[in-house]
């Protein structure tokens, strides 16, 4: 009896390519999906991250500094309730407002420590810039005559304008960062050096408070 041979019938390689590029397009859509996830989370978690910690410019507070220049030391006079003693002088401007006290009131002659007399004087000005305006910057200016030397006149007003300073901060209960001095000597005259009358007027201390601020 004849053997009877059957040959298998071999696989085609082109159906084994197909089927592995099938399965690599898989993996690569596999793979590239679960990329764009990682980012969306990535993305999501940096716009909340991004929303917690960064401060809008429009919301942070700032305090623009006081300008002390164009000062009108002639500015109209005008009263409050609270200085009752007539050795204190008002002005007001937009920009400022102006307690003065002659140096006779605040000095002897020649001298840069405040006299005892002196004390109820600053303490209505200290009361009153604390009612009205707070915590706004505060200048002390410092004047003289122009009697004697120049540079010994700026020394004087500057020892004088520091006197205030101090005592506005230990006896006014005034915040020190606010207050600043500014030594004017015998410059900004507001009356006439030629008459006595017109040199007490200008030997002076201006206490300036800014309404800007």
């Amino acid at each position: 009896m004849a053997e009877l041979h059957v040959e298998r019938k071999k696989s085609s390689p082109l159906l084994w390519i197909i089927i592995l590029i099938a399965i690599l397009l898989l993996l690569f859509f596999l793979y590239r999906n679960y990329n764009n996830k990682q980012d969306i989370a990535t993305t999501n978690k940096d716009s909340v991250t991004t929303s917690q910690t960064v401060t809008p410019a429009t919301t942070i507070a700032t305090t623009t500094p006081a300008d002390w220049k164009g000062i009108d030391y002639n500015s109209p006079k005008t009263t409050y309730e609270e200085i009752t003693n007539k050795d204190i002088d008002v002005r007001n401007s937009d920009k400022y407002a102006i307690y003065s006290l002659g140096q006779n009131i605040v000095f002897d002659n020649d001298k840069s420590t405040i006299r005892a007399g002196a004390d109820a004087n600053l303490k209505q000005i200290a009361a009153s810039i604390q009612k009205r305006f707070g915590n706004s910057e505060v200048r002390i200016y410092g004047f003289t005559d122009n009697t004697g030397d120049k540079d010994y006149n700026k020394n004087l007003s500057e020892e004088r304008a520091q006197a205030v300073k101090n005592w506005l901060i230990k006896d006014g209960n005034m915040n020190e960062s606010k207050i600043s001095l500014e030594p004017m000597g015998e410059a900004k005259p507001v009356a006439t050096n030629s008459t006595e009358k017109g040199k007490q007027e200008n030997r002076r201390v201006e206490i300036v408070v800014s309404r800007t601020n």
